[in-house]
Parts: structure tokens; sequence; C-alpha cells
């Protein structure tokens, strides 16, 4: 069976490889699309590719159609632009409006303009997920360690900020510490949201949660954590981490275990939707 070519839009992290060897594994064929500033040179060794500018948006779609991509996958880790600094192609320029306007809600309101150009160009997108299934978090421990009482009631009221909080599109998690939420994800992502609670005594203890936001694609921007989240949290004085299960992705979850439990953090799936 031919398997349709795949257009991988690749930004940081560790993610776009992965879905290179997955899709090398099952013999589909990929071009990826480096975004310059963001994706690993490493990543586009011995795979047809080209790098692109942020807002050079009609070279990427006449390169993915030269290249005869079908479907498209966007993943890796991209920082929202200074739109002020983007220098844009022409189409990049008529999208720009829209896509300043949609700044102004969040970033899913700017991956659903997006993906609704890749879409109207005639391309397919796919979630990381359904190229690389084991990224995807299940309802699980992952560990040895359990969360106690204290912190399961603390991953409740993290879970209730994190989903409040991105209902408003403003990001996908919290920091819950005895029963307060003490943090929230922001534009700048969950690695700055743990940095700022490494510097604030009341986050000792307490328990990140990430989720996806209600209204979100969950074809992009699925919450991902990995071994480096797991540092992290650590380094903040956290007890654990927890995402949710069927809605997010965890990069080498054997590795990330072993992380929680040479920290003594605890790592869990939490039940989508609980």
């Amino acid at each position: 069976m031919r398997l349709p070519k795949l257009g991988l839009i690749a930004g940081g992290g560790q993610i776009p490889a992965l879905i290179r060897d997955a899709c090398r594994a099952e013999g589909r064929p990929v071009f990826i699309a480096a975004l310059n500033g963001f994706c690993d040179p490493a990543t586009i060794a011995d795979t047809d590719h080209a790098w692109f500018d942020l807002p050079q948006v009609g070279g990427l779609l006449k390169a993915l159609k030269a290249a005869g991509a079908e479907e498209v996958c966007l993943c890796g880790r991209v920082a929202k632009p200074d739109f002020s600094a983007l220098k844009p192609d022409w189409t990049g320029a008529l999208l720009l409006p829209r896509l300043i306007k949609a700044a102004l809600v969040g970033d899913d309101a700017i991956l659903r303009v997006v993906v609704e150009t890749f879409e109207r160009e005639g391309f397919r997108i796919v979630g990381a997920d359904a190229l690389v299934r084991d990224l995807l978090v299940r309802e699980r421990q992952y560990g040895a360690i359990a969360p106690t009482p204290a912190q399961q009631a603390d991953l409740g009221v993290a879970l209730q900020a994190a989903r409040h909080h991105g209902a408003a599109d403003k990001g996908q998690a919290a920091v819950a510490a005895q029963g307060s939420v003490v943090g929230l994800e922001d534009d700048a992502g969950t690695d700055a949201l743990l940095q700022r609670m490494a510097g604030q005594p009341e986050a000792r203890g307490g328990v990140l949660v990430k989720c996806v936001k209600p209204q979100q694609d969950r074809r992009v921007d699925l919450p991902t954590i990995g071994v480096t989240t797991v540092e992290q949290a650590a380094a903040a004085g956290l007890a654990g981490v927890a995402v949710e299960a069927g809605a997010a992705l965890m990069v080498d979850g054997a590795a990330a275990a072993r992380a929680a439990d040479r920290l003594g953090l605890f790592l869990i799936g939490l039940p989508h939707g609980g």
C-alpha cells in the first residue's frame, strides 16, 4: 500500500526526529521543512529538506507542493514571534494581519489560522500521535512513585486551573501546592513556568499538571513533556508531574520514568476528561 508523502514542518525538540524515523521505518516518504532558529540540524540529516524562516509561507507551500507532500504535520517547539520584526514573503504578508489578530486571542487561535491555510491549499493535517503512537500518554503511573492523598488533592486543583486557563487560550499548564494555584503557564511555555517556580518557596512540594486546551485542534500543539520537564520540576522543588492521558505527548516515557524515580518525583497520566 502506497503511503502518502509527509511534509514535516519541524520546530525544536526531539519529536520531529522521532517522526522522521517512524516514516523511514514504515517506508513513508518525507520532506522536512525545517524552521530556522528552532529545528535541530541533525533532524534533517540524510533527508529531503529545505530551511525556512517563519514568515516564508508562500515559499513553504510551494516547496511542499514541489516535493509532492500530501499530508502535513506541524510539530516541535516554536516560540511566538515578534510580528513587528518579521520579514514575510508575499503570501506571508497577506496572512500576517490574520495572524496578528489571532495573536491577541492566544496560541490556539494562531494555530487555527495556520491549519486553515494548509488545508485550503489541499494538504491533510495529521497529528504527531498518529505518526508515532508511542508518544501518546497513557492513563497510568510511570515510575515507582505514587502521589500521596495530599498531592492527589493538589492535582485536582492544578487540573481545574489548567483547564480554565486553557479555555481562555492562555496556556496548558498549572502548578498547585497545599491546595492553591501558585503558577500558570504563559506564552513563554512550561520550561519558563518551572524556572519561575524554582524561585517561589510556596511552590515547593507542589505538582505540575499539563492538559489539552478544551477548544484546541488536537492535531497540533498537544501538551508535551519529557526528561527535561521532570528535571526542571525537580529543580523547582515540585513533588510530581501529571499530564492528560490520550491528549498529551511524552518523549521517551521510559527515560522520563527513570528520571522521575532518580529525582524522587511521581509521573502519571491522568484520566482523559477526568
